[in-house]
């Protein structure tokens, strides 16, 4: 297994991309970092964090790893009498985490918002996030170890960014959200492509680092995300409030959390532009996570790519991000959020459509920049236009959990449904056609919202 392609990663990494952008596009987001107060500072950290386990470990190395690891088993996970394609199971298994956290959050988030201890509940899921990583190199000894790690790694991931977008609306200005959104974004890829980076070279050399082979290299890299995750978390706990507005309640009433859950579901859904916004959400955001969760499955099973092209290529995704996420937020001053997110979920719509005909290396790769342009600009706006959505409250933990259970159940669909068509069909190419219906339900959502003349 190679997992550096000099070729390809020179050759685009360089010349297509850092040669003319990289380095002026970081010094203007390092620029505007400068003039964030501390506590924006803190809260961008977050991103910087956990950005490393999405790109590292769900993007780009644990597929890699699963592959090796399941091919002993020629791809196939018997679960009672019933034989599985391993990507229905790893699909599933993302499938269940997300539902997990849909199914606890909303109670925890009330909780949160009636104690104020918001942050508590953060550090507990970085916590159990970041140690789970850790022990992702377990599948290669025992299977079922394994995923169970890389559950409760994506439980620990999930949860901890309801906590985490809860805070963006109390620590900045409603004219800041869209630009603090974006470069928490943009910051949180130039880390992540910082560590995998340093993953590749030591997967790439792994004597050179006194390790045994590349599966080795691979599990240490587990570790090291894990450590980077956790560590880097310190600096948003330290620099974020501990109570939210001052609560700091220690009246031991669980039963109040359900009644906060009440109390805002009843002011939600009186409130019908954002349940219309987060009806378009659900579409939108469905689409994004399933192609980025399952883009390096579909370019090693469906095209029989290596290591060496795809890992490479995950990275290019990333930077081109930190390019769209900026360039949206300067689009959406001039033009408006929704009206934005409606061009940007059209090109979605358009990659999908090319997906289904891609059948080379080259062709993948070209649809990669294209899914790494819009890919950050899209996952920044959703969360900044929800944010300046939001009424006036001091509930803002129980409405992100709305948006974040919207989130989960769209991942369970879009996973789900992935991981079934290709199951039954025995191709990921019709399940890119459930992927492009998506963006199409959230375009025309959007569309409806459009007329309202909204944000």
């Amino acid at each position: 297994m190679v997992l550096f392609s000099v070729q390809i990663y020179l050759n685009l990494f360089y010349n297509v991309y850092i040669r003319h952008k990289l380095y002026h596009l970081s010094l203007n987001i390092f620029k505007q970092l400068i003039s964030l107060s501390k506590q924006e500072k803190g809260w961008i950290a977050f991103d910087w964090a956990n950005s490393s386990y999405q790109l590292s470990i769900t993007s780009a190395l644990f597929p890699a790893f699963y592959h090796v690891v399941s091919k002993k088993m020629n791809h196939v996970v018997t679960i009672g009498n019933t034989d599985f394609s391993a990507t229905s199971v790893y699909a599933f298994t993302m499938s269940a985490a997300f539902l997990t956290v849909a199914i606890i959050v909303p109670y925890l988030s009330s909780i949160a918002d009636y104690t104020g201890r918001r942050k508590l509940f953060m550090i507990i899921f970085t916590s159990l996030g970041a140690f789970s990583a850790m022990g992702l190199g377990f599948l290669s000894n025992n299977f079922g170890l394994g995923l169970l790690f890389f559950y409760l790694a994506t439980v620990g991931y999930a949860g901890s960014l309801t906590f985490y977008n809860s805070f963006l609306p109390l620590i900045t200005t409603k004219d800041q959200v869209d630009r603090l959104s974006a470069l928490g974004y943009s910051f949180g890829y130039i880390g992540s492509v910082i560590l995998l980076i340093f993953n590749l070279i030591t997967i790439s050399f792994p004597s050179f680092f006194g390790l045994p082979n590349e599966l080795a290299a691979l599990q240490v890299s587990f570790i090291v995300v894990g450590l980077w995750w956790f560590g880097f978390a310190q600096i948003t706990f330290k620099r974020l409030p501990q109570y939210a507005f001052g609560n700091q309640s220690k009246e031991k009433n669980w039963w109040k959390g359900y009644q906060e859950i009440v109390l805002v579901w009843k002011e939600f859904k009186s409130n019908k532009i954002l349940v219309r916004y987060l009806l378009a959400y659900f579409f939108c955001i469905a689409g994004i996570l399933t192609v980025m969760y399952m883009a390096a499955n579909f370019g090693k099973k469906e095209l029989n790519l290596k290591d060496g092209v795809l890992i490479p290529t995950v990275l290019l995704i990333q930077l081109f991000g930190i390019h769209g996420a900026m360039l949206c937020s300067s689009f959406s001053k001039k033009v408006g959020n929704i009206k934005t997110l409606s061009v940007v979920m059209f090109i979605w719509t358009l990659i999908c459509f090319a997906a289904y005909f891609v059948n080379n290396a080259w062709q993948f790769i070209l649809l990669a920049i294209s899914v790494g342009y819009v890919m950050g600009g899209a996952q920044s706006l959703l969360r900044s236009t929800y944010a300046k959505l939001l009424p006036e409250t001091k509930d803002h933990t129980s409405y992100f959990s709305f948006f974040d259970v919207v989130e989960r159940l769209a991942m369970i669909v879009g996973l789900f449904g992935f991981g079934l068509i290709e199951q039954l069909t025995g191709s990921m190419r019709l399940s890119i056609v459930l992927i492009a219906v998506l963006f199409i339900a959230g375009q025309l959502v959007l569309v409806t919202l459009r007329k309202l003349k909204l944000t």
